[in-house]
């Protein structure tokens, strides 16, 4: 098993002298003050703002994204904020119209966005859900007009096969090898076979991490936060991750959601066939991306169990059931 890393990470050179002179390089003067912020892939702060109120501050991850691709994630929240859908949406330099919205300091990227405070959605409340179900098809209507061009597509190859393979080499006991490689290559082909049968799917641009803590109830609205996952998908990877329970409460939920969406969008309902396919991909690629986080000290801080023969043998465990769950008869939409 891999020990815990010993060197620095580039994070480790983000001080709060630092933090705090990035943020005044965009000519606010701060009070000193600053609050860290439930994230892992990146570094966010609550920083507090003399005679204004806080701003939060993000530091993106190095050689995660691409500028470029930084950047349309910005244009794709800048055509939501026109379309004026709730999106949380990063400040200009110079407050204006053109203004650039990702900034450098000492090598760090970043970017400003205005503190918005609500609380989760009720995914158990009908009306909550069949009103997310109308926010998200106005911002797939946005997704839609254009492609991203830098930003990927969400697939079977790097979501499962491509993640499969990295922790197998570097994190997967020797003693559960077997059991682990043997059970993903039947799950991987199970996923590969139900996406053919789903048939020609359209993939937009989606938000990409649509699940609960990323989005804000205040209004009796959602206001959508964090696109730092936008890709292009197909529209049921917003909609998925919003589900929760038995399959009566499932099959209840999405309704409500495609009710409430098709309002203001067409459905495909072939593409009900993807939630589960999708759910097992993101369990897969949630493995690799912690081990591939593994060098960054603050995740085998926040995840001790990940790397060690007991959280392999609960994962081996939670990819055969839901193995079962691919095998189940798709959710069906009623009358």
């Amino acid at each position: 098993m891999n020990e815990a890393p010993s060197t620095t990470h580039p994070f480790d050179l983000l001080t709060p002298d630092m933090i705090l002179d990035a943020v005044e390089s965009r000519g606010v003067v701060t009070d000193g003050r600053f609050l860290a912020l439930n994230s892992y892939e990146n570094r966010v702060y609550q920083v507090g703002i003399e005679d204004g109120v806080p701003l939060i501050a993000k530091f993106y991850r190095p050689e995660r994204w691409s500028d470029e691709q930084i950047l349309e994630e910005h244009q794709f929240i800048a055509q939501l904020t026109d379309a004026e859908l709730p999106v949380v949406a990063p400040l200009s330099e110079d407050d204006s119209e053109n203004g650039a919205t990702l900034s450098c300091y000492k090598d760090f990227r970043f970017s400003l966005f205005p503190r918005k405070g609500g609380h989760a959605p009720e995914l158990d409340n009908d009306n909550h859900i069949f009103i997310l179900g109308r926010f998200l098809a106005r911002l797939h209507n946005v997704g839609s007009v254009t492609p991203f061009q830098k930003r990927p597509t969400l697939n079977s190859q790097a979501f499962g096969h491509e993640a499969v393979a990295f922790v197998t080499e570097h994190f997967v006991p020797p003693e559960l090898r077997t059991a682990y490689t043997s059970l993903t290559r039947d799950l991987l082909q199970a996923v590969d076979e139900k996406i053919a049968s789903a048939g020609e799917i359209e993939n937009i641009r989606t938000h990409g991490d649509c699940h609960v803590g990323n989005v804000l109830w205040r209004d009796d609205n959602p206001h959508f936060i964090d696109l730092d996952d936008a890709r292009m998908a197909p529209a049921i990877q917003d909609m998925w991750m919003l589900l929760s329970g038995d399959r009566e409460s499932q099959t209840r939920q999405i309704a409500e959601i495609i009710d409430g969406y098709e309002e203001f969008r067409s459905f495909n309902p072939r593409e009900l066939h993807l939630i589960e396919p999708l759910r097992t991909l993101r369990m897969m690629h949630f493995a690799a991306w912690i081990g591939r986080r593994w060098d960054d000290p603050a995740f085998p801080k926040a995840f001790p169990w990940f790397n060690s023969p007991r959280y392999w043998g609960d994962e081996i465990l939670n990819l055969r059931s839901q193995m079962a769950e691919l095998n189940e008869p798709v959710l069906r939409l009623q009358p």
